[in-house]
């Protein structure tokens, strides 16, 4: 026999579903939802946090529940803020309104916001945490990565056949991957902070990565940074697709590399090279672009670069479309990831697996084990 799930994990869940709608809105600051419950356990009032330095979720949510709030429970998937930077701190929004109970899910890990469960207790409200914790996390798992690491999260994307190939052996990869992957390619570009490519990707494909989301219209859909990795700064040429002006781009060169003819094309990154002088430390690239306020990444390069990055430890998810066909030769997924001997692999948790249009979406994440700091 069915049994009904408890109000507030029902309003958790909830909470959670508005959260994810501010993916790709809200950098530097979380995704954030709030449902509140009036005294009988009644949805009064939900909101979600929309837009960086806009009204945070538990004020929608207040705004919403009106007088019905007082009394009542206030379940947010993020411990309620205790500071005031842009907008005013919510735990004492919760307080003035009248709100009885708090349940979050996730503690807040930014010292500079942290406290809010302390003060909503001191106040008399009663406090509770964790419900949900996992689902909450995972929708804010980028945010969260870039507080406890001090880095943007990073999620590689490619596309490849079912015998790893990205592209034929003369070049040629339009298209492996089906039109329903591809936009969802665009999907995950809408949501992130970055875009990052090679100098192998932007001389070969000459990609505009954009982001272009079947049902929105452009003002809906936030544009991502673009990056190009040019370590020798000979990829980006005057004229390039990624130079049109649609959205900003950054370019990452060497220290040492001549730049003159790159001048007034876009903004440029210096950074320092690798060991080894091949292409450019990758700890550092990443360091410069959380100075930039990007919180999440999506690699979209070719091997050289999926190798640099998985070298340094500096990969949080994959996905990989894989495509029924085979091609028997061709460059692989993924070049050298300094991993000579089978006990090194990076070895995955699958979480998810999803079919679109004839391909299959994989969704991974390291194991424990393998994660530790990077390089």
């Amino acid at each position: 026999m069915a049994t009904t799930e408890p109000a507030e994990t029902a309003a958790m869940r909830r909470a959670i579903e508005l959260a994810a709608r501010g993916l790709g809105h809200t950098s530097p600051n979380p995704v954030v939802g709030c449902v509140v419950l009036d005294a009988d356990g009644r949805t009064a009032g939900e909101g979600w946090h929309r837009r960086a330095g806009g009204p945070h979720a538990e004020i929608h949510a207040l705004r919403a529940a009106g007088e019905r709030a007082r009394g009542g429970t206030a379940v947010v998937t993020l411990e309620p803020c205790n500071h005031s930077g842009r907008t005013g701190p919510c735990a004492q929004a919760l307080i003035d309104a009248g709100v009885a109970r708090v349940v979050y899910a996730v503690s807040d890990p930014n010292p500079t916001a942290t406290g809010g469960a302390v003060t909503l207790a001191e106040a008399g409200v009663d406090v509770e945490g964790g419900l949900l914790a996992d689902e909450a996390a995972a929708v804010n798992e980028a945010w969260l990565t870039s507080v406890l690491r001090g880095r943007p999260f990073v999620l590689w994307k490619y596309a490849a056949t079912l015998d790893g190939r990205i592209a034929a052996a003369d070049g040629t990869s339009r298209w492996i991957s089906s039109p329903e992957s591809r936009a969802d390619v665009h999907r995950l570009r809408a949501r992130a902070d970055a875009v990052i490519v090679g100098s192998g990707t932007a001389r070969a494909d000459d990609p505009q990565l954009g982001a272009r989301v079947s049902g929105l219209t452009d003002d809906e859909v936030s544009q991502p940074l673009r990056v190009v990795v040019d370590s020798g700064a000979s990829a980006v040429k005057p004229g390039a697709r990624v130079l049109d002006g649609t959205a900003p781009t950054l370019i990452a060169v060497a220290d040492d590399a001549d730049t003159a003819h790159l001048e007034g094309l876009a903004p440029l990154v210096r950074l320092p090279r690798a060991a080894g002088g091949r292409g450019l430390h990758i700890p550092a690239l990443l360091q410069a672009l959380h100075e930039r306020d990007v919180r999440s990444v999506l690699l979209e390069g070719g091997p050289t670069l999926a190798g640099a990055f998985l070298a340094a430890r500096a990969v949080d998810k994959v996905v990989g479309y894989l495509a029924p066909v085979l091609l028997g030769a061709g460059p692989a997924a993924v070049g050298d990831a300094g991993i000579t001997t089978i006990g090194q692999a990076l070895r995955l948790d699958v979480t998810e697996t999803a079919r679109l249009g004839p391909d299959l979406r994989i969704t991974a994440i390291p194991t424990r084990h393998t994660l530790h700091e990077e390089n």
